[in-house]
């Protein structure tokens, strides 16, 4: 299916809210990723998402639509050479290949953009697909850590996946 990676811009609201109004998406998701996904948690993101230079996040277009987003994230610190990658997409276009193909476009983004040689991406223990998404654009898992998750009164294992920075770039 085709897509587009780009900046968001305010008329993306609606669709974003529409399509992040989801407790399916939320639940896979840090808690600063609210639901339900009010009008205001979206002018919130947008205003977030626009406010890095250079951009960190981008929306991800199905339809015209922005029905997801991904970022990579430089980290601080001893930990200034990573980037943290994290994204999610609305649940009507699940399985039809579009995260895979978004992940790696951003590890190539990422790698160019920023001063860094590992991109990582964290998953819940119980979120085989977006565990399978990161094994086809790449990652590796490198860590997996016992109960460090907690959503929902639920304690879940936290997998730690990771990409290094290709020789030629």
């Amino acid at each position: 299916m085709q897509f587009e990676l780009r900046p968001f811009q305010l008329s993306d609201l609606r669709s974003l809210v529409k399509h992040a109004n989801n407790y399916n998406i939320a639940k896979n998701l840090s808690n600063k990723f609210p639901f339900p996904y009010t009008q205001d948690d979206g002018i919130a993101f947008i205003n977030l998402a626009l406010s890095a230079t250079p951009q960190e996040i981008f929306a991800i277009l199905v339809n015209g639509e922005a029905a997801g987003s991904i970022g990579v994230h430089p980290q601080q610190d001893f930990y200034c050479k990573n980037a943290e990658m994290g994204y999610w997409l609305a649940e009507a276009y699940w399985g039809q290949g579009i995260v895979p193909e978004a992940v790696k476009l951003m590890l190539n983004y990422g790698f160019r953009t920023f001063e860094v040689n590992r991109i990582f991406a964290r998953t819940f223990d119980t979120n085989i697909k977006s565990q399978r998404v990161l094994e086809k654009a790449g990652f590796k898992l490198e860590a997996e850590l016992a109960g460090t998750f907690y959503k929902n009164g639920t304690v879940y294992d936290e997998l730690i996946y990771a990409v290094r920075k290709p020789a030629q770039l």
